[in-house]
């Protein structure tokens, strides 16, 4: 007698790893935003994407993008910190590409970040639309 199985689902790890790919997509396409001279936080592109608590996932994704056109080393952490330095090959080579860029830092070697914070601006629902007066 054959034992009849029920269909099987598609797996919650195909769907998990397309969500982790999206999420990464949406960070590198936010850091990428980021132009020479100024730094953001792991937590600002996490509020920027919505999941304010997720600064920890943004520094997973950068971690994946070493190597890439993104350009990580414009990430710190809140306080100025460069915590991402160990994943570029040579634990000065963060601080010298930000150096290159114009970036100052403070005597704790944290980056001055009145001088050079990058925000993002808030996307809103009519983002793109023109705002109809009423009549």
């Amino acid at each position: 007698m054959q034992t009849l199985r029920a269909p099987k689902r598609p797996s919650a790890k195909r769907a998990s790893e397309s969500q982790t790919q999206n999420f990464y997509t949406k960070v590198y396409d936010l850091v990428r935003r980021v132009p020479p001279g100024k730094v953001t936080t792991y937590g600002a592109i996490a509020e920027a994407l919505g999941t304010k608590l997720s600064a920890r996932l943004v520094g997973y994704a950068l971690c994946a993008a070493v190597g890439s056109d993104v350009p990580a080393h414009r990430v710190v952490n809140r306080f100025g910190a460069l915590t991402g330095k160990h994943h570029f090959g040579h634990p000065d080579l963060m601080k010298q590409l930000l150096l290159d860029e114009g970036v100052t830092f403070n005597d704790d070697d944290t980056v001055n970040m009145p001088k050079h914070l990058y925000t993002f601006r808030p996307c809103s629902k009519d983002h793109g639309k023109k705002n109809k007066k009423a009549t």
